[in-house]
């Protein structure tokens, strides 16, 4: 009996590991910080980063989008970074984004390169922060950081696994063969 009993909590343990989220935990969290923190020092969020051109952007990012692309160095490591900042609210245009980003500004969402941090998935970091840097929540209130809804119908990775090519990115595929 006593036996069975150790086994039953042993599958428990195991179950409820291969079901935990795989993102929102506080190694996650704490990473996120430091790269938005690096990112910008390198002058790609924030008060005064870089734009690119506006665009109509698609759901879930947002009505009007600005995206760009660099490397980023995160304790040490360099990595890819994409930067999506999702636009939004009343009188929202390609136009109005330009001339007042910081109005419009509703979510940054980043994938990051990070060598090893998920070989199933290209090594992407996933994060969606608020215009300060802290972090979105989804529905069950978790902080959207790491392997975004790994495994799940929807999310980061689910809706970035149908992209073209073989890097998860929509609009290239120059990052397929690593960094």
């Amino acid at each position: 009996m006593k036996k069975l009993l150790m086994m039953a909590l042993g599958s428990m343990v195991i179950s409820g590991a291969v079901f935990a989220a795989p993102f929102g935990e506080e190694a996650d969290v704490n990473y996120s910080k430091k790269l938005w923190t690096a990112l910008n020092s390198a002058g790609l969020v924030g008060d005064h980063a870089i734009m690119s051109t506006p665009y109509t952007g698609t759901h879930p990012h947002g009505a009007i989008l600005d995206a760009l692309d660099a490397k980023a160095t995160v304790d040490g490591e360099e990595g890819i970074v994409i930067i999506k900042r999702n636009y939004g609210g009343e009188g929202v245009s390609k136009q109005a984004v330009a001339d007042n980003p910081a109005m419009y500004l509703k979510a940054v969402t980043v994938m990051y390169k990070r060598k090893g941090y998920d070989p199933d998935n290209h090594d992407w970091f996933w994060v969606k922060y608020k215009p300060d840097g802290s972090l979105h929540l989804n529905p069950k209130g978790m902080q959207l950081a790491g392997m975004i809804a790994k495994g799940a119908n929807a999310g980061c990775i689910a809706c970035h696994t149908a992209a073209p090519g073989d890097d998860m990115v929509y609009n290239h595929d120059r990052y397929a063969k690593g960094m």
